[in-house]
């Protein structure tokens, strides 16, 4: 009787389930960067400057649009980011992302970031982060529509339609 049951808990696609499509993912979470805290990064506590953890933020936002296309991607917004546990020296932050939106010129990113403790291995949520990226070309921004990690040597739908 079990192997009926998981068989359609595994097959189901919670993307079709999403109650709202603004929070269905439009790419799979990918571990965009991993990162070792190091002692030069540390304020009077002890602790990771919040500031190193948000330029790990955009960089690791700037990875994930990449995967849309190779324009020049600027940062042109980025919500609320609070922080729920220290990063200390030693950790192993990994910063997880995905798409979140496709617009004309702009994606939104959700960026997770969480660090593995250097003496238990436990590894904590230390904050989240939605950024939107433009797409630049010439200084202006471009419009694009590629799928994340479009195939090396197949023109993109931006190019096929120039």
């Amino acid at each position: 009787m079990s192997k009926p049951m998981t068989k359609p808990a595994k097959s189901a696609n919670p993307a079709k389930s999403a109650k709202s499509p603004a929070k269905t993912p439009i790419s799979e979470p990918v571990m965009a960067m991993r990162i070792v805290a190091m002692p030069r990064e540390t304020n009077p506590y002890g602790t990771i400057f919040g500031g190193i953890i948000l330029s790990y933020i955009d960089q690791a936002g700037f990875v994930e649009a990449r995967r849309h296309g190779n324009l020049g991607w600027v940062t042109a917004a980025m919500d609320k980011v609070v922080f729920h546990a220290p990063v200390f020296v030693g950790d192993i932050v990994t910063l997880v992302t995905h798409t979140s939106r496709l617009g004309r010129t702009s994606i939104d990113v959700q960026i997770e970031v969480q660090a593995e403790r250097f003496d238990t291995h436990e590894v904590v949520h230390v904050t989240s982060a939605k950024m939107t990226l433009v797409g630049m070309r010439d200084g202006k921004p471009f419009p694009f529509r590629e799928s994340p990690c479009h195939q090396a040597g197949q023109p993109s739908s931006s190019e096929t339609e120039a």
